[in-house]
C-alpha cells in the first residue's frame, strides 16, 4: 500500500515550493508565512519566493510617514494572489479607511485584519473589499474573547494570535518569563485562538518568534504548533522559513510509523485493536491520517519515507533529522529588510 492510499485528496497545480496543506484547509498556502514591509516593493518578489506565502504589511512594519507609499506599492503588486496576504491597519483607525480605499481595485484574495474584536469589523472590511477572505488577528483581550464569534463568520478563513500586543493591551510588560516560555495568560490566548479556529473549521496561524537568532526556540514552538493543530507559523525573517518548514514536515520515521499503524488497522478490521503494545482507536487513526496528509502535501507524489537522500529545499520533502544543526544566522541574509513590527526581542 502506498502513501497515497492513506492520504486525503491532494490539490494539483500548486506553485513550485509551496508546502500546501491538505485540500480541506480554508487557507491552503503552506506552513511558513513571511511578513514583508509594504513600503519595500523591491523586496516583495524575494519574500514571496522564499516563503509559502508573503504577508505584505501596511501596519506595524511601516512608519506613519510611509503609509501612503506603502498602500500604493501594495495596490500595484504583481505577486500571485493565491499566495499573497495583505495586512491592513486596525479597523478603528483612519489608516484602515485609507487602506481599503486604496486596495478596492486590486481585489485581494486574502486580507489580514489586525486587532480584530468584533464581527462588525469583519463585515466592514468585506463590504469595502468584497473579494477578500479574512484572516483575523486576535491580539487584544477583546479579540481573544471574541475569537469564537470571529471564527464563525462566513468570510473568515483563518485566525492568528499575537502575544506582544496582547500583553500591552493587558497593561503588562513582557509576554515571556525568565526561561523564555510564554506567560500563562499568553499561553491561554494561544490555546483559545487555536480552539476557536479549529472548532469552526478555520486555519490557525501561530505567532511570530521575535528572537531572530533563536532557531532552537523557534523550532520547538513550530514543532509544538504543528503537533497541536496549527496550520502555519508567521515569520519575520527569511531565515526562519526553513526552520518552520522543517518543523511542520513529518520525519521519515513518523511517516513509516503512521503507515504501519493504518495498515494494522486494515488488517484488524473495525473497532479497537492492539499495535506495538498499546491500544489503538479512532482518534489515533485520525492522527496518523493527518500526519500522512501533511507529508503528502509537502511533497505531492513523493513517498517521504523514501526521500532521505538529499532533497531539494524548493519542492521536495525535507527530513528534519537530516537538516543542518543550525540554519544560517539572520545577519548573514540580505534578501529581505526586516522590521520586527513594534515588538522587542526577548
Amino acid at each position: 500500500m502506498t502513501l497515497a492510499d492513506h492520504t486525503l485528496h491532494r490539490p494539483v497545480g500548486r506553485p513550485a515550493g509551496a508546502a500546501a496543506q491538505a485540500a480541506h484547509e480554508p487557507l491552503p498556502v503552506g506552513p511558513a508565512l513571511l511578513f514583508c514591509p509594504g513600503d519595500r516593493p523591491d523586496r516583495f518578489a524575494k519574500a514571496a519566493a522564499r516563503a509559502d506565502a508573503v504577508i505584505l504589511d501596511l501596519e506595524d512594519a511601516v512608519a506613519p510617514g510611509h503609509k501612503q507609499a506603502a498602500r500604493e506599492a501594495v495596490a500595484a503588486h504583481q505577486l500571485d494572489p493565491a499566495r499573497t496576504i495583505v495586512r491592513l491597519n486596525p479597523p478603528a483607525t483612519a489608516d484602515f479607511t485609507a487602506d481599503v480605499t486604496a486596495l478596492a481595485a486590486l481585489r485581494p484574495r486574502w486580507v489580514m485584519l489586525p486587532k480584530a474584536g468584533s464581527i462588525a469589523e469583519v463585515d466592514r472590511l468585506v463590504a469595502a473589499i468584497p473579494s477578500a477572505k479574512v484572516l483575523v488577528l486576535c491580539e487584544t483581550s477583546r479579540g481573544i474573547l471574541a475569537a469564537p464569534a470571529l471564527a464563525a463568520h462566513p468570510d473568515v478563513v483563518a485566525l492568528m494570535w499575537g502575544g506582544e500586543d496582547l500583553v500591552a493591551d493587558l497593561g503588562g510588560t513582557s509576554s515571556r518569563g525568565e526561561d523564555g516560555s510564554y506567560r500563562e495568560v499568553v499561553s491561554h490566548a494561544r490555546t483559545a485562538v487555536l480552539l476557536a479556529a479549529r472548532a469552526h473549521g478555520r486555519s490557525a496561524i501561530d505567532a511570530v518568534h521575535l528572537d531572530l537568532a533563536d532557531h532552537d526556540g523557534l523550532r520547538a514552538e513550530a514543532v509544538d504548533a504543528a503537533a497541536s493543530g496549527f496550520t502555519a507559523t508567521a515569520c519575520l525573517h527569511p531565515d526562519q522559513v526553513g526552520v518552520v518548514r522543517a518543523a511542520y514536515a513529518p520525519s521519515a520515521e513518523e511517516v513509516e510509523r503512521a503507515r504501519e499503524l493504518l495498515d494494522a488497522a486494515e488488517r484488524a478490521g473495525s473497532g479497537v485493536f492492539a499495535h506495538d503494545g498499546r491500544m489503538v482507536d479512532g482518534p489515533l487513526l485520525r492522527h496518523a491520517r493527518t500526519l500522512l496528509a501533511r507529508a503528502a502535501a509537502i511533497a505531492p507524489g513523493t513517498d517521504p519515507a523514501a526521500s532521505a537522500g538529499g532533497p531539494s529545499a524548493a519542492s521536495t520533502y525535507v527530513d528534519p533529522s537530516a537538516a543542518p544543526a543550525a540554519p544560517p544566522a539572520p545577519a548573514a541574509s540580505t534578501d529581505t529588510d526586516v522590521r520586527p513590527e513594534k515588538e522587542t526581542l526577548r
